[in-house]
């Protein structure tokens, strides 16, 4: 595994610099520090995720301070969460980042930028075991 330095993103969609963001998230998630976490994230964020409905009851979550409590629900629930950044796709204001997660389950996070190089929607989807398809 290469080693891989983050670094703060410049602001701005469209001069953002991509791939130190992916690697600052991934930094960020491994490091469970929820303070850099939330970092990335605009205060009116909207975040969906399937995974959310079993921790409060609904796939879309509202606000950072929602989304803030969810992810401590998250983190305490997996105390040995780990991610490792497989591929970034990039797009205007936009970036999709595939990762593996500690148990070797993929999956994606879309990530929406606003016009301070804040994200300001994001969506986790995660990999449909190949027996399900």
């Amino acid at each position: 595994m290469t080693s891989r330095k983050a670094t703060k993103p410049s602001f701005g969609p469209d001069r953002m610099d991509y791939a130190a963001f992916a690697v600052e998230w991934e930094a960020a998630w491994n490091s469970h520090a929820i303070d850099r976490i939330m970092a990335h994230y605009a205060l009116d964020v909207v975040f969906r995720s399937r995974k959310a409905m079993r921790l409060v009851g609904q796939g879309e979550i509202r606000g950072r301070d929602a989304l803030r409590d969810y992810w401590i629900k998250a983190l305490d629930q997996q105390p040995g969460l780990s991610f490792i950044v497989t591929n970034v796709f990039i797009g205007h204001a936009m970036i999709v980042i595939t990762y593996r997660n500690q148990n070797d389950v993929e999956a994606a996070e879309t990530l929406r930028f606003g016009p301070d190089g804040l994200v300001i929607e994001a969506s986790a989807c995660h990999r449909v075991p190949s027996h399900s398809l």
